[in-house]
């Protein structure tokens, strides 16, 4: 077992981390933790791209209007018009960190359109914008002598008050962060990492349902851990399901086929050639996530379909190939070729909009600890997020969150009272079926009951089961040697547990939220 010390502590290496890590690192030491790989985030699987006013005819006003809209009433509107006129100079920052952005003949950036924005204003790479932030700042962070990246390494429980014995309720006022328990996956001995401030950008939840776009590694450990240490979620029943996913039967992740493609002008059409989105919103294909998610959703359960068709085939095909190449190859390799044939989707978990509760500064309920990324909640994405704003948040609120960290962290001793990680009464479990058994049990529950349309019965009967598995579980956990399987189907069945709870709150149908008990009536409601 080892110790460590930092100034700041980030538990997590998608653009949220990475560029907070990178904003901090000339100033103090930097230590990051990554339970897989560096670049194995949920960044890197990012393909549109990233939202940001840019040039004429495009405005600061209309970005937050379409943001607002989207957000279907719920967005903090201080916070949108402050995430939308910062983003032009940290879309220059990750530009000067390497980012290369795709260019016209001209020399402009060539932006895309995507559902939900009036105007141009989608800054990209191809289509894996994501993977070529992910590329550029993970080499800077390689680089920066102040950075000690921890790969393999997975967060366990944060480190506060209540382990230096003081008992604390949620909505304590003073509960601080000192760093967190730390689990060497390698040699599965948790260590403990102190530091001066602490940052989470874990990103989402995507495994707690069967199909998601998500990679593995989206286990929700951040939003699960703070909750745990009583900090403050909110806005968990709002989760977004992309409504185009490759339909694949057994792979997981599923292949993402980025909005930009309808942006581009692909049209939605069921499996017999016909157009439908027409029937749910005036903006037909270009309609906003939930709208659409809920409209492909309702044509396979009338229809009894299993997928429908994304149809791009009357574009040119050089232009399909140069726009969307890594779709192009991946539809390739099973048979399917888009400049031909039409793209078999579904709706698939995507982005969880709420999470932790934090302020304009990224800092969370609990002193000198800041979220920032998808595991945050910060006001920008109300009940639904717009499209390509998910990226520019995380980076902007790391800029705020660097900046509020930087002024405080050389007031703040280490403390030197926290215990070692208590090991008494535990041992390794040969039993690994109980927990892949109670992960496919939580993913068909979430998936059934929970998905893009609930009802008060589904999710009532969705929290009598997932309370057995959470019983069966906090056991396993309590008299078991931690493992990176176990502590991740905690984390998943925590949040769980918030999504159904808050979303039994919502006595209305909005944005994400859509229950058959409480319809309402709104342009793509049905």
């Amino acid at each position: 077992m080892q110790n460590y010390s930092c100034d700041f502590l980030v538990i997590g290496s998608g653009i949220g981390g990475l560029s907070y890590a990178l904003k901090v690192a000339d100033y103090g030491k930097v230590i990051l933790i990554t339970k897989a790989s560096l670049d194995n985030t949920n960044t890197s699987y990012a393909q549109g791209g990233i939202a940001s006013v840019m040039y004429d005819p495009d405005t600061f006003e209309k970005h937050v209007q379409d943001t607002l809209i989207c957000g279907d009433g719920l967005c903090n509107e201080e916070v949108v018009r402050m995430v939308v006129s910062e983003a032009p100079a940290q879309i220059s920052q990750l530009i000067q960190w390497g980012v290369k952005f795709d260019r016209r003949q001209n020399g402009q950036y060539d932006l895309a359109r995507e559902g939900g924005h009036s105007e141009h204003r989608i800054l990209h790479h191809k289509d894996n914008t994501g993977f070529e932030i992910q590329r550029a700042l993970s080499q800077k962070v390689r680089l920066h002598p102040n950075i000690q990246v921890f790969e393999h390494y997975f967060a366990v429980e944060l480190i506060t008050l209540h382990h230096l014995g003081v008992e604390i309720k949620r909505g304590y006022p003073d509960n601080k962060c000192f760093g967190a328990y730390i689990l060497d996956l390698k040699t599965q001995k948790v260590n403990t990492f102190l530091a001066r401030a602490t940052v989470i950008a874990t990103g989402g939840t995507g495994n707690i349902y069967h199909t998601t776009t998500n990679p593995l590694v989206a286990t929700g450990d951040g939003v699960a851990m703070v909750y745990r240490a009583k900090g403050e979620v909110e806005n968990m029943e709002f989760v977004q399901f992309h409504p185009t996913s490759l339909y694949h039967p057994g792979e997981r992740p599923s292949f993402l086929i980025t909005e930009a493609m309808r942006g581009f002008g692909a049209i939605l059409k069921t499996v017999d050639g016909k157009e439908f989105m027409h029937k749910y919103d005036k903006r037909g294909s270009l309609a906003p996530r939930d709208i659409v998610a809920r409209a492909i959703d309702h044509e396979l359960k009338t229809r009894g379909d299993d997928f429908v068709y994304l149809d791009v085939t009357f574009k040119d095909a050089n232009e399909i190939k140069n726009h969307f190449p890594n779709i192009y190859e991946k539809c390739l390799s099973i048979g399917i070729d888009i400049t031909k044939d039409m793209i078999p989707v579904v709706p698939a978990a995507h982005y969880l909009c709420g999470g932790i509760k934090v302020d304009v500064n990224g800092e969370s309920t609990i002193k000198r600890l800041y979220a920032v990324g998808e595991c945050s909640s910060t006001g920008l994405h109300g009940a639904n997020r717009l499209a390509s704003n998910s990226l520019i948040e995380a980076i902007v609120y790391a800029e705020k969150a660097a900046k509020h960290s930087l002024e405080n962290f050389k007031n703040i001793d280490f403390n030197n009272k926290i215990p070692d990680w208590n090991y008494e009464g535990t041992a390794h479990t040969e039993e690994m079926v109980l927990i892949t058994q109670s992960y496919k049990e939580m993913q068909q529950i979430m998936s059934n009951y929970v998905g893009i349309v609930r009802s008060d019965l589904r999710l009532e009967r969705a929290l009598v089961r997932l309370e057995i598995i959470y019983r069966e579980t906090e056991q396993l956990y309590k008299k078991s040697t931690l493992t990176q399987n176990l502590c991740e189907l905690r984390n998943l069945i925590n949040v769980g547990y918030l999504i159904i709870k808050f979303a039994q709150m919502m006595r209305e149908s909005r944005g994400l939220h859509y229950s058959i008990d409480y319809p309402r009536q709104r342009c793509g409601e049905f």
